[in-house]
């Protein structure tokens, strides 16, 4: 199964039944296949600060509809079907004005895209995770607080994590709402003032013969700050065994990709073999 949808609200005051635009994109095989957004009269304030982040005013509004004549659209849409947001402030809302118009709630399965990130990628297990940041980390262009480009951006990311981990869609509704893996555990640490390698920032990616937490102790020991993902103050990858069957069609990881990327940029990143690593901390 790999159709699902992508949801977006934007609304207009701190309460989160004053919606004032939805964008809906449809996904089918890794493409968008179909998307929709409106306009919606809140019928309520607007406040200057959500104006600020949405540039939506009260004028924008006028003749729109209001939420209760395209709840049936919205519902018909989403009916048993997946639906990405990023972070629960959408469905929250979905389900407020729900309440407040005492109309039915959405008959979809929710699959929060933020949840999917902090179990793919390591480095933004424990903050970093905001569309805006994913989307750059992954090089999704896209409108922000534009509630169809914003829903268009949540389901690239979910494609993404899907096409990278190997995971299907389902497979995913299912770990994003798991506890997250002590495999996906940060090894992130400062490294030691008085090794020879201070100021070095070192990043692993595949299997190693030792445990991953002993390596990047290894490595902070001799002065190397560990970092759990490849970033412009990476200055050293160390590349383990990989397992094809998680390459997801690559022939290398994420991370090695990602580090060969910001070479061609001009970082100097040196790129080693674990064996090579454990020759350079030996001496």
């Amino acid at each position: 199964m790999n159709h699902f949808l992508a949801l977006d609200v934007e609304t207009a005051n701190a309460d989160m039944s004053s919606i004032c635009q939805i964008g809906i994109v449809e996904f089918e095989d890794g493409k968008i296949i179909d998307q929709w957004g409106t306009l919606i009269d809140p019928e309520d304030y607007f406040d200057p600060f959500n104006i600020s982040i949405h540039h939506i005013t009260p004028e924008m509004v006028k003749g729109a509809p209001q939420f209760p004549s395209i709840s049936a659209r919205v519902q018909q849409v989403t009916k048993d079907h997946i639906v990405v947001t990023h972070m629960p402030f959408d469905q929250t809302a979905l389900r407020r004005v729900a309440e407040k118009y005492r109309l039915p709630e959405m008959p979809c399965t929710w699959l929060d895209s933020a949840r999917v990130v902090r179990r793919q990628w390591d480095q933004f297990r424990q903050s970093g995770y905001n569309l805006p940041n994913i989307a750059e980390f992954l090089e999704i262009n896209y409108r922000s607080h534009d509630a169809i480009d914003d829903a268009r951006a949540a389901g690239e990311v979910v494609l993404r994590a899907m096409v990278q981990s190997g995971l299907s869609l389902e497979e995913w509704r299912e770990r994003a709402y798991r506890r997250i893996s002590s495999t996906n555990a940060n090894f992130a640490q400062e490294g030691n003032p008085d090794g020879p390698f201070f100021g070095e920032t070192i990043v692993f990616t595949g299997a190693l013969s030792m445990p991953r937490h002993e390596a990047a102790s290894e490595a902070a020991t001799v002065g190397c700050n560990v970092g759990d993902g490849v970033t412009k103050e990476t200055t050293i990858l160390v590349v383990g065994i990989q397992n094809i069957d998680r390459l997801s069609g690559y022939d290398k990881s994420s991370k090695h990709r990602k580090a060969e990327k910001l070479i061609r940029s001009g970082q100097q990143i040196k790129i080693v073999s674990e064996k090579d690593f454990i020759e350079m901390i030996s001496f």
